[in-house]
């Protein structure tokens, strides 16, 4: 609620003003543009549409674009994406992401839109929201959602159903493994909804939203903070993520352990107690499977009943306060902070090594490669939740790759494509891998090399290590 929104229109009419009396200039309106990006990495989208489905795409649309590009900068601006959007807009993004190596992200408005008003949102309210944060969209100075807070990992649970099913007098079936998965992720999600009606009970209290009361339209008409009644939309979030990392899990065990018998519960639960110690052959074998993401596989199906039922419930009931929480499928960062504290997995995952990111496909799960962003982008808008909250596509694609597959007009189709799945968010970046590698050895080498890390911008060198690793891994595996 207290980013900068819909940037463009914020800026349109000071621009219009400005130029009739002869106080500016379009260069002047540019650079003007560029300062307020130098003073700070602002989120807030461009394009979009008006209440009544009018597309907003105005000349300062165009000025942003170009302030960006010339500053070459970390800039966390989208383009919000829609069927009416000015086609110009969406290649000159595109245009300048492709020289520039990153950019803009794309925000998808059939699946925000259409989801959003699933909770009961008129449309024309529902088309006002803008992405004002890393992979989050509100109504500005209307809506306290508590976005990019909470992280569930979808992990945790499975590891805690498969202990039950080996360690129980009854013998293990695939059934009770989802029985127990199950019963632990509700248990978990009871209690984060818990734990967000003790957040929204004393916030207020013991620390008042300062700053988001002066910018939201409501606390101070009514002498209230934004989190005790000063604003009349709560729909807040929750993320889960590692997604492909228990689907890939799940399809491993039907496969290897149920159909084809060629480990035992008991043998697969001594391998991922023993982190596969001696088994490289065992632990080759189990990430061998169709993947999530390849298509039409068990594992894409398991992927989509986990979904599902994060989904249910999550969303399905509300906290025992009465707030409606919508489910997400974001992990930003944190695929190595989890991946630290959890064993090995069914799926070959060593012990203590990074889970997958968000709703994606892991790297490598088409082994020739081939088709891979397309196939990665059918499968995130399968799994979307469709409440209004993201689900982001991360497309990490080698420059000599982009042009093999049709450079802008391909990517261009990519995205219009995955707007009319459902698809809610796309990051991207089209960078040159024998760079990346090189700027990972030697960050000083490329001072200058900016990256869409997930729903954010940043300076290559600025990130640590294991940051660093998830987008060289990213990358090879698209190559």
């Amino acid at each position: 609620g207290g980013a900068l929104g819909q940037l463009d229109e914020l800026l349109r009419p000071y621009y219009e003003a400005d130029l009739a009396a002869g106080r500016i200039d379009d260069d002047e309106a540019i650079w003007c543009i560029a300062s307020l990006f130098f003073n700070d990495t602002h989120y807030s989208q461009i394009g979009g549409q008006s209440p009544d489905g009018r597309d907003l795409t105005s000349p300062v649309s165009f000025f942003i674009l170009e302030a960006m590009h010339l500053l070459k900068i970390p800039t966390n601006i989208a383009v919000r994406v829609h069927d009416g959007l000015d086609p110009e807009l969406l290649r000159k993004a595109l245009q300048y992401l492709f020289e520039d190596g990153t950019g803009c992200s794309f925000a998808c408005s059939k699946g925000l839109d259409e989801g959003y008003t699933r909770n009961g949102i008129p449309l024309p309210l529902a088309r006002q929201r803008a992405k004002v944060g890393c992979n989050w969209t509100a109504l500005p100075g209307l809506e306290y959602c508590l976005q990019d807070v909470t992280r569930y990992c979808l992990i945790a649970p499975f590891q805690h159903a498969f202990r039950d099913v080996v360690e129980a007098d009854a013998a293990p079936d695939l059934e009770r493994l989802w029985e127990r998965y199950v019963h632990h992720m509700r248990t978990n999600i009871d209690t984060m909804k818990e734990g967000r009606d003790w957040h929204m009970q004393r916030q207020g209290r013991y620390c008042p939203e300062i700053i988001l009361n002066l910018f939201m339209h409501g606390p101070i008409e009514r002498g209230l903070d934004v989190v005790d009644g000063g604003v009349d939309i709560y729909l807040l979030t929750c993320d889960g993520l590692g997604l492909a990392t228990v689907a890939d899990s799940l399809a491993a065990v039907e496969q290897r352990v149920v159909r084809e018998q060629r480990l035992t519960w008991e043998e697969l639960a001594h391998h991922l107690e023993n982190d596969y110690e001696n088994a490289e052959d065992v632990r080759l074998m189990l990430a061998a499977i169709p993947r999530y993401g390849s298509g039409g596989s068990p594992a894409d199906a398991w992927a989509k009943r986990i979904a599902d039922l994060f989904d249910e419930l999550v969303r399905g009931t509300p906290t025992p306060d009465g707030f409606t929480i919508l489910p997400g499928l974001f992990s930003h960062g944190g695929i190595a902070h989890y991946g630290k504290r959890l064993g090995a997995t069914p799926n070959g995952r060593h012990a203590g090594t990074p889970i997958a990111h968000s709703a994606d496909p892991d790297p490598g799960f088409m082994p020739d490669g081939g088709g891979a962003p397309t196939a990665k982008a059918n499968a995130v808008a399968r799994v979307q939740p469709r409440w209004g909250n993201t689900t982001p596509l991360q497309l990490d694609i080698e420059e000599d790759l982009s042009r093999q597959i049709g450079g802008i007009e391909s990517v261009e189709a990519l995205i219009k494509g995955h707007n009319e799945m459902g698809g809610t968010l796309i990051n991207l970046n089209v960078i040159s891998g024998e760079q990346i590698l090189e700027a990972h050895a030697d960050p000083s080498k490329y001072p200058d090399l900016v990256v869409r890390v997930t729903g954010y911008s940043a300076y290559f060198r600025s990130l640590s290590p294991e940051y660093r690793q998830q987008i060289v891994d990213r990358l090879l595996a698209a190559t």
